[in-house]
């Protein structure tokens, strides 16, 4: 048996431009970090020829074709098994429509598992190129690709995105204190909301050609916030947040509503500096910039929403159980 831990993330900056559409042409990046909310992805071989994958149903088929998860069938199709596997999926939320990147992460840990149980030491870019691979190539998923590269990396890091196709990883290494009060001023907040997001991408996809001015700004914030978090500056991230988020709605008319505008602004109220609706918008959680002095204020006024407590996490998707007999 084999169970794979991959991490959940939250983009701070630069979200847009990782849109192949975008970035092939100028280039593009993103701030980014994995959280320590996972999905697991379990593997072990049947005894039989049987195919059993198992999430919020449970299917058993005879074979790769048959398997309606696409996600878990086009991992197998890439790792080449085709019969005799078992393979669940359990996450720590629910993963469905809530912004933190489940789709990719389930992508990345599958393909993670299926090599492993191969025997094969796969390493973070191939795992990420490969879910890029299924979610965008084969099965023309409206998103980017920063998802797969930093829950397949793992920490908090910028990634820049070349027209070549390449994609540089670099790791933002932070003095234990500053890194601490980086976790002690983020907050996340279950809007109650989950979205379709493909909804939303299709539009966003579909307006890049009317949006370079702005996702031009998105991305030049994004390298202004990695300066001002090297530099030790976090309140200054926290304003980003907030100019990011105006900008970020101009990218789509779903991104935001007046039920997400009045919780953001009653937490801007009642002392968050800035923050922003995780992933494509519409719903799922609500990120949070907040000096500590200001929280339990900002907590109070969004009683009504569920809080997520949360650290950012130093690792991407690994092995953590793999016993062979």
């Amino acid at each position: 048996m084999i169970i794979v831990q991959t991490p959940l993330r939250v983009s701070f900056f630069g979200g847009g431009t990782d849109f192949p559409s975008f970035y092939c042409q100028e280039g593009g990046c993103v701030l980014s970090s994995t959280i320590d909310k996972y999905i697991f992805v379990t593997v072990k071989k049947r005894f039989d020829r049987l195919l059993r994958v198992g999430y919020t149903r449970t299917e058993m088929v005879e074979s790769v074709d048959q398997i309606q998860h696409e996600l878990i069938r086009e991992a197998f199709r890439t790792t080449g098994i085709r019969e005799g596997v078992e393979i669940t999926t359990m996450g720590d939320i629910p993963s469905a429509g809530t912004g933190l990147g489940s789709s990719s992460t389930v992508t990345v840990g599958a393909l993670h598992a299926l090599y492993t149980l191969l025997g094969e030491i796969v390493p973070a870019e191939r795992l990420a190129r490969e879910a890029c691979e299924i979610e965008l190539g084969r099965l023309g998923k409206p998103i980017g690709i920063q998802d797969q590269y930093i829950v397949a990396y793992g920490g908090l890091r910028f990634l820049e995105f070349l027209p070549d196709g390449r994609v540089i990883a670099q790791r933002i290494e932070l003095d234990i204190p500053l890194l601490r009060r980086l976790n002690e001023s983020l907050l996340l907040f279950y809007t109650g909301v989950t979205r379709n997001a493909d909804t939303i991408l299709v539009e966003q996809k579909a307006n890049i050609g009317d949006r370079q001015s702005v996702l031009r700004q998105i991305k030049a914030m994004a390298y202004t916030a990695r300066n001002e978090l090297l530099a030790g500056n976090l309140d200054a991230i926290g304003e980003l947040l907030h100019a990011g988020w105006e900008l970020k709605k101009q990218l789509a008319s779903q991104i935001s509503n007046p039920d997400i505008d009045a919780m953001y602004q009653v937490a801007r109220q009642a002392g968050a500096i800035g923050g922003k609706i995780t992933g494509a918008g519409g719903g799922g959680f609500l990120l949070l910039y907040c000096p500590i002095a200001k929280q339990e204020a900002v907590r109070a006024a969004l009683h009504q929403l569920q809080e997520l407590p949360f650290q950012l996490e130093h690792d991407g998707s690994r092995v953590i159980f793999n016993y062979k007999r």
